[in-house]
């Protein structure tokens, strides 16, 4: 499974997100140009001392991972879409791609895959979830229907986490 990030924004996020990763087994995928530089403190902190775990592709933009990617199903989370996250069928190669905070996936994007579409429901007051809890959201569903899969793949070193 793949999560990729279209040009985010706060470090912060993207270090959380890459801790998600971490202890999901899950490749993260950053699109240039991103709003801080990877030697930033902040994203090594949210990050902690996960970051040698995390397999991490660097694309100078959308398209590449596309060309790189086909074949694979793309899922596009926006808070515009037609239909939940949770009406999908997830695989262990479909890619969930997420757009900077402030904009979210740009709108020539949705518009040429809008089929591929999906939202976490939410009250219409709300403009959006921090960008980070939506990728966790999304993520453990994936991994939910897919039994946990790749965690199970991950070999001996599996820990359900109980506390």
């Amino acid at each position: 499974m793949h999560i990729v990030l279209i040009e985010p924004e706060i470090p912060g996020n993207t270090g959380n997100i890459a801790r998600l990763c971490a202890g999901t087994g899950i490749e993260l995928h950053l699109v240039r140009p991103l709003g801080f530089s990877t030697d930033d403190k902040h994203l090594k902190r949210a990050g902690l001392d996960y970051w040698p775990l995390v397999k991490v592709h660097y694309h100078d933009n959308f398209e590449d991972v596309q060309k790189r990617y086909a074949g694979h199903n793309f899922y596009f989370l926006s808070t515009k879409a037609p239909r939940s996250y949770t009406e999908v069928r997830y695989t262990m190669d479909d890619m969930l791609v997420f757009g900077k905070e402030s904009a979210g996936i740009p709108e020539p994007i949705l518009k040429a895959n809008w089929a591929h579409c999906v939202r976490i429901p939410m009250i219409a007051e709300a403009r959006s979830l921090n960008l980070s809890n939506s990728v966790a959201v999304v993520a453990y569903e994936a991994m939910r229907q897919m039994d946990f899969q790749n965690l199970a793949e991950a070999g001996p070193g599996l820990r359900m986490d109980h506390r």
